[in-house]
């Protein structure tokens, strides 16, 4: 679209899925560079084996510069596929706002002439017709005079209300993504840096010095330095996502050197079809686009991807997978995450909706380690960096951020919330084994914005205070501290612990909460728009 107004007769006719292919096609431009500049690492090694002297030495520097200079495509691609894509979304977000006004419409009698105007239907005006002036997204939705049958005034005036509401999500998806775009005209600019941020600063430290660069700067430190800032909280995640994706390709000579050194096999093999996996997702249309905020091959692989942009969501949920989670099994976790943010997305049109699938921590992958909270402890130290990360980045007013952990990471999340420590404002425990407080006052979230959900046939329940599995033997009280129901406290899902318990089908075992068109998926995404499932 363009910097025109938006008017009702235009978004009526516009293609959200127009906009998507025009992202993927940038997307796939950002693929063909970056294979061109792999092509050119090879090439250079040969020249210099084969050729000496300062023809040479000429002629490998302008491959180098050929080298960067795809480089710089690549971040222009994504850049263009990142602005196109949240702006499709959006649209997307405002047909169906659209769409629930053109419902309510018809229910009540009225319609929508061309102009915007709402109005009563009668012989003379027919379905929709009208030739008045267009109704622009400054005073869109305008309620017309209730003439002919059924023209009630409340009912006209909550139709252009929701109409409203759909002209004005896509008048400011309009000026962003314009925004967005003409700035990639800019020129590349070579940025004073004297020093990157310590490592003990804190996001909001990190947030204010990457703002003192020109976009076309920070363009050029990407460029230049992609692995000094794909993993550092308080650079936006759009940028991340620019950085992670330009250092996928040294992930992959990574694991080749990992091959070739003898490591375990099985370990690589999984790796390396966890990292296929990913690299798939991300150049998928089919959903919401993907940001990758982090990526690692420590342990058996960590990951954090966003699907939608946090930066610029209304509400955001991070995603905290359980035991045996790793970089083979994130597409699960992933599909998951998407149907929540999917779900909002229909519930709740009128905000955007991002899910986070945080994978950034070791989780256990056999039982003797999952009955420990270690991992958990060590996770939440950087899941409260991350969080803070999130506030520190995001643009306009704060997101409404909510944390889900599912089973082992349920246990993680009480250890990030305790206290008050964790940027969130509320939090959501699945299938849990206990999250190692006894009560919903202890974790420093309003009890009423901390919810928890347990199926009747989820084995989770099985994780048992061990002296409530052994009756008659008698183990000491200090091996184990208080008295606890579950393996790691009082079951959160019980009215006892002062949260707030929301309904799951009974036969939704360990991994069904996310099923589709059932209550918990619902409840999920309520809690996510803040509100009450």
């Amino acid at each position: 679209m363009t910097t025109a107004a938006i008017t009702y007769s235009r978004l009526r006719v516009t293609d959200p899925a127009r906009w998507l292919a025009a992202a993927l096609a940038w997307r796939r431009w950002a693929t063909v560079a970056g294979g061109l500049g792999t092509d050119l690492g090879p090439l250079l090694s040969r020249l210099r084996d084969s050729w000496a002297g300062s023809a040479a030495e000429a002629a490998a520097a302008r491959l180098v510069e050929l080298g960067r200079r795809l480089t710089y495509f690549q971040v222009f691609c994504w850049r263009a596929d990142q602005a196109l894509s949240e702006f499709a979304a959006s649209i997307t977000r405002a047909r169906t706002l659209l769409d629930q006004a053109r419902t309510a419409a018809a229910g009540a009698g009225l319609v929508i002439d061309d102009s915007g105007v709402v109005r009563a239907a009668t012989a003379q005006t027919g379905p929709a017709s009208g030739t008045a002036q267009a109704g622009r997204a400054s005073g869109t939705g305008r309620a017309g005079p209730a003439s002919g049958a059924g023209g009630d005034p409340a009912a006209v005036q909550a139709v252009a209300a929701v109409l409203a509401s759909a002209l004005e999500v896509a008048a400011t998806a309009d000026a962003s993504a314009a925004a967005r775009l003409v700035a990639l005209a800019d020129v590349p600019e070579v940025p004073a840096v004297s020093s990157f941020p310590g490592c003990d600063a804190d996001p909001a430290e990190v947030r204010r010095w990457w703002a003192g660069f020109s976009p076309a700067q920070r363009d050029w430190l990407l460029v230049t330095d992609a692995v000094s800032l794909a993993g550092v909280e308080g650079i936006p995640v759009a940028d991340r996502d620019i950085a992670n994706r330009l250092l996928l390709g040294d992930h992959r000579r990574a694991l080749d050197t990992m091959a070739a050194r003898g490591a375990d096999p099985d370990r690589v093999r999984d790796l390396r079809e966890g990292l296929d996996r990913l690299s798939a997702r991300l150049a998928d249309d089919s959903g919401p686009r993907a940001y990758l905020v982090g990526l690692g091959l420590a342990d058996e692989g960590r990951a954090v991807v966003a699907l939608g942009d946090p930066d610029r969501a209304v509400n955001v949920l991070t995603h905290v997978p359980g035991m045996t989670s790793d970089l083979r099994s994130l597409g699960g976790e992933l599909t998951r995450a998407e149907r929540v943010a999917v779900r909002a997305g229909e519930l709740g049109p009128a905000g955007s909706t991002s899910a986070v699938v945080w994978l950034d921590y070791d989780a256990p992958d056999f039982l003797h380690e999952a009955v420990s909270p270690r991992q958990a402890r060590e996770g939440a130290v950087e899941l409260r960096r991350f969080q803070e990360g999130l506030r520190a980045t995001h643009e306009g007013e704060p997101a409404r951020q909510t944390v889900l952990g599912h089973s082992y990471g349920s246990l993680l999340v009480g250890a990030a919330t305790a206290g008050g420590r964790l940027a969130a404002d509320g939090v959501v425990f699945v299938g849990s084994p206990g999250v190692g407080v006894d009560s919903a006052a202890l974790l420093g979230v309003p009890a009423d914005q901390v919810w928890s959900t347990t199926s009747r046939t989820d084995v989770i329940q099985l994780a048992r205070d061990p002296r409530d599995l052994l009756p008659g033997v008698v183990l000491p009280d200090a091996l184990f501290g208080t008295e606890r129901e579950l393996w790691f406290g009082r079951n959160p899902s019980h009215p006892s612990f002062g949260g707030r318990v929301f309904a799951s089908q009974a036969g939704a075992g360990h991994l069904g909460y996310w099923d589709e068109d059932r209550p918990a998926l619902d409840a999920m995404a309520r809690i996510t728009l803040g509100e009450k499932p």
